[in-house]
């Protein structure tokens, strides 16, 4: 087995970002090299480990990402899309792999994202886990078997601190099942209803968006045709799914040419 992967995590202090932190440490692959968080947060300053509750790791929270991926191989991040980009701009300089679960990234973002990957790996997906994207190649294949008179409406529920709606995995379906009925996915795309709203458009994609308590992320893909109805379901329980699917992203783009990818590159499937 060769060296460990030199890897950063951004946003260390966040839901996903503890659990990247955790996952680096019990590695064999990978190695914690550093931890980000914005300028004058608290954690600044902190063994990771002592700021997470718990021993000392030997990996000090730092806010200058410069530094960080100067020796780094890996980043791994989760964080915000004004944040992704600078990270981006940066992991491109520094040929580091990028792998990215940020959500709620726009044109602006994503083009700032395709100049980064002509320098460096990006490997970036709404959700990392094998489930969802197993879930995403069925529901392509599922809306190209089916007409126009199948409706489709992508279901999802996240925790109430989610601040994105739709989820970026019920945007990685809905994309899925556009691209399976050979549609724009924007153009497609049928979300906010309230009111009187009028019948449903032909060959739209719905989104539905519910936010509570502690879920952790659920997406229910409904095909509803006069009489019957198929359903493809995803349900995540542990936000682990996540982590171990981004730190496998970081390890395959160590072989990869400077690109953009997603995790069924990452899964070959």
């Amino acid at each position: 087995m060769g060296q460990a992967i030199a890897t950063v995590v951004t946003g260390a202090s966040g839901r996903m970002g503890q659990m990247l932190v955790r996952a680096a440490l019990a590695s064999e692959r990978l190695r914690l090299h550093a931890c980000l968080e914005r300028p004058g947060h608290g954690w600044i300053g902190q063994d990771v480990g002592v700021a997470m509750g718990g021993a000392p790791v030997g990996v000090i929270v730092g806010d200058d990402p410069l530094e960080a991926f100067a020796q780094a191989q890996a980043v791994v991040d989760f964080t915000a899309p004004a944040a992704t980009v600078e990270f981006a701009a940066l992991a491109a300089q520094a040929r580091v792999v990028h792998v990215i679960g940020t959500t709620g990234l726009e044109g602006e973002h994503l083009a700032k994202l395709a100049l980064a990957a002509h320098h460096a790996v990006i490997v970036r997906a709404g959700n990392m886990s094998l489930g969802v994207n197993l879930l995403t190649r069925l529901t392509e294949k599922v809306a190209r078997a089916l007409d126009a008179d199948w409706d489709i409406e992508i279901v999802e529920a996240h925790h109430r601190m989610k601040v994105d709606a739709p989820s970026g995995t019920a945007l990685m379906l809905g994309a899925a099942a556009a691209a399976g009925r050979g549609v724009d996915p924007g153009a497609a795309k049928a979300v906010a209803r309230d009111g009187i709203t009028g019948a449903r458009v032909r060959g739209s994609i719905g989104f539905s968006s519910v936010r509570g308590g502690d879920i952790v992320g659920e997406h229910d893909v409904i095909f509803a045709a006069m009489g019957e109805r198929i359903i493809l379901r995803h349900v995540a329980t542990d936000r682990a799914i996540f982590a171990r699917g981004a730190l496998r992203a970081a390890i395959w783009g160590q072989d990869q040419k400077p690109g953009q990818y997603d995790m069924m590159d990452v899964l070959g499937i």
